[in-house]
């Protein structure tokens, strides 16, 4: 069955920098555009970054955009999100999901990771 594994979060300093992965397993990686969304607490789960399945065009939320970088290495079949300059606002639970295409919509998307808490303190 398809799995799609996040690394651990952890918590970081305001400033600091973290970098995601997502292991996936059960489908064919390369074939699928890849996307990160998170969800703080009492919050509706939002996007954060997309990448087309070739890795050629990534698209970013307004409110990380020039801090997190997605990438993907379709040889490991595994996603990646670099998240700099973090903020406290950055706090949330990070989810990497796969989607035959490539949206920002969490309706876009047909798979799930169980999600990884990132924790940024002021």
């Amino acid at each position: 069955q398809v799995q799609l594994v996040e690394s651990a979060g952890g918590l970081v300093q305001a400033g600091g920098s973290l970098r995601l992965s997502c292991a996936a397993s059960g489908l064919a990686f390369s074939s699928y555009g890849m996307g990160w969304f998170r969800q703080a607490p009492g919050k509706e789960r939002e996007f954060v970054a997309a990448i087309r399945s070739s890795g050629h065009s990534t698209y970013y939320a307004d409110s990380v955009k020039g801090r997190f970088t997605i990438s993907r290495d379709n040889a490991k079949n595994t996603l990646y999100l670099q998240m700099n300059s973090l903020k406290p606002e950055d706090t949330a639970v990070y989810y990497c999901a796969a989607s035959l295409g490539t949206g920002t919509a969490y309706r876009d998307y047909h798979y799930w990771g169980q999600g990884t808490q990132v924790t940024v303190s002021s």
